[in-house]
C-alpha cells in the first residue's frame, strides 16, 4: 500500500517541536523525511527529564520524529553545507524553524534555493514572522501563548490567565504548516514551481482561538474565564460526584437541558425560574452549578455515567490518561507499537487521520542522532 505522499521528498531543518510535528505528519503519509541535525543533535533529544535507551534520548524526541532519517551537518561548515545543497537540489519540500534571517546567512534561504530548485516548497516556521519589530525575538510555545492572548481565555477569574496544559502553539503552528506544504504542492501541480511558505507560531495560534475572537469582535469585551464552565451556556461545568470524579455536562439546546433534568429528577430545578432558559441560568450561574452540584455529589461516577448516557444527555467523564490509554478503541485507532534500536519497544501516538486507500503508517522509529548520515551523505543521498 503507497502513502499519499510517496516520492515527496522532504529536507528537515526543524528542531523542538514548532515543525518536527509537520514533518512527522508528512512522514506518515509517505514522505521520505530527512532530518538534519547540528552534531549535539536536536535540542529537543535532551530537554525533559526522561530519558530513554543507551543514546538517552528524551521521551519528548520520540513523540515528533518517527517517520524520518538522521543526518549530522554543521551548517557552519562549508563541506557540510554543501551537502545540504545537494539535497536541497532533489527536494521537494523544505522546512526550516531557524530566526528570520538565519538560513540566508547560511546560503540555505528560499532565494537561494529557488535558483538551484524551482519546484522546491520552502516552508519557515518563526515566532513572529519575517518581517515586524518582534521578528529577531528568540520564541518559545509559552512566551507565544502569553503574546497571543490564548491565555487570557484560560484558568477563572481567580486564578488569572493560565497556559494550557500542552504546547498548543507548537502544535498549531505545526498543522497549519503542513496545510500550507500540502497546498503549495497542490499549486505546483498546475504551476510546476515551487513558492515560500511562511507561517508565523504567533499568528497561527491567534487564528486558533477561533470562534472565542468573534465575541471581542461584536463587543470589544475579552470573554471572561469561567474555568470549565462557559460564558456564553449554563449549565457546563464539571461538578464533583460521590466517589470523587469529576462529570463535565453540557446544555447547549433545549433538548439536552430537557434530558438533564428527566435524569437528575429534582422538581425545584425544573420548576425554579431562575433556570427556565439558558439567559435566566446564566444570570443566576452559580446557584444552578450549586444545585446540580449536590445532586452529582450523592451518587458515584459510575452510576452517572449509565444514567446520563442512557438518558442521551451531552456529558462526559473527565477521564485519567490510565482510562484514555486503556480504552480499546483509542487503542485500536491511536496508538502503535515499534522497536527502537537502543530505547527498546516504544508506544506512540497514531496519525489520527483516516485515509481509505493511502492510509498513515508508522514506518521507521525515531532515528538515533545521525544514524542515516553515512547512507545519505556517503553513498545514495536520497535513495531509500
Amino acid at each position: 500500500m503507497t502513502g499519499a505522499l510517496a516520492g515527496i521528498r522532504v529536507l528537515d531543518l526543524t528542531q523542538l517541536v514548532a515543525g518536527p510535528v509537520s514533518t512527522m505528519m508528512l512522514g506518515d503519509f509517505g514522505a521520505d523525511v530527512i532530518k538534519v541535525e547540528p552534531p549535539a543533535g536536536d535540542a529537543l533529544r535532551k530537554t525533559g527529564e526522561t530519558f530513554l535507551g543507551q543514546s538517552g534520548d528524551s521521551d519528548i524526541y520520540f513523540s515528533v520524529n518517527r517517520n524520518k532519517r538522521s543526518v549530522v551537518a554543521d551548517l557552519k561548515n562549508e563541506a557540510d553545507r554543501a551537502s545540504i545543497l545537494q539535497l536541497a537540489a532533489g527536494a521537494d519540500v523544505l522546512v526550516e524553524n531557524f530566526r528570520p534571517g538565519t538560513t540566508e546567512k547560511l546560503g540555505l534561504g528560499y532565494d537561494a534555493l529557488a535558483k538551484i530548485n524551482p519546484r522546491l516548497v520552502y516552508c519557515s516556521v518563526t515566532g513572529f514572522g519575517p518581517n515586524g519589530k518582534n521578528r529577531d525575538r528568540p520564541a518559545v510555545d509559552q512566551v507565544i501563548q502569553a503574546l497571543s492572548g490564548i491565555m487570557q481565555l484560560t484558568g477563572t477569574q481567580d486564578s488569572g490567565p493560565l497556559r494550557t496544559g500542552f504546547p498548543y502553539s507548537d502544535f498549531i503552528a505545526s498543522v497549519l504548516a503542513t496545510v500550507g506544504i500540502l497546498t503549495a504542492l497542490q499549486a505546483r501541480e498546475r504551476s510546476g514551481k515551487g513558492q515560500r511558505v511562511d507561517l508565523s507560531m504567533l499568528n497561527a495560534t491567534i487564528f486558533g482561538m477561533l470562534p472565542r475572537e468573534a465575541y471581542y469582535m461584536a463587543t470589544g469585551d475579552m470573554p471572561p474565564r469561567f474555568g470549565n464552565g462557559h460564558f456564553l451556556l449554563a449549565p457546563c461545568n464539571t461538578y464533583t460526584t460521590s466517589d470523587n470524579r469529576q462529570v463535565l455536562v453540557y446544555a447547549h439546546q433545549p433538548k439536552f437541558w430537557e434530558a438533564l433534568l428527566g435524569v437528575l429528577d429534582d422538581a425545584a430545578l425544573r420548576s425554579d425560574e431562575r433556570f427556565q432558559t439558558n439567559e435566566a441560568r446564566l444570570n443566576n450561574r452559580e446557584a444552578l452549578d450549586q444545585r446540580i452540584g449536590d445532586i452529582i455529589a450523592k451518587a458515584p461516577l459510575a452510576e452517572w455515567n449509565e444514567k446520563l448516557g442512557k438518558a442521551g444527555v451531552l456529558y462526559a467523564p473527565v477521564r485519567t490518561f490510565d482510562e484514555v490509554f486503556a480504552d480499546s478503541e483509542v487503542q485500536r485507532d491511536m496508538l502503535v507499537e515499534l522497536e527502537h534500536a537502543t530505547a527498546g519497544k516504544l508506544r506512540l501516538l497514531a496519525n489520527p487521520l483516516q485515509l481509505s486507500d493511502t492510509p498513515a503508517t508508522v514506518r521507521r522509529a525515531p532515528p538515533t542522532l545521525g544514524e542515516h548520515t553515512r547512507e545519505i551523505l556517503g553513498k545514495t543521498g536520497w535513495e531509500n
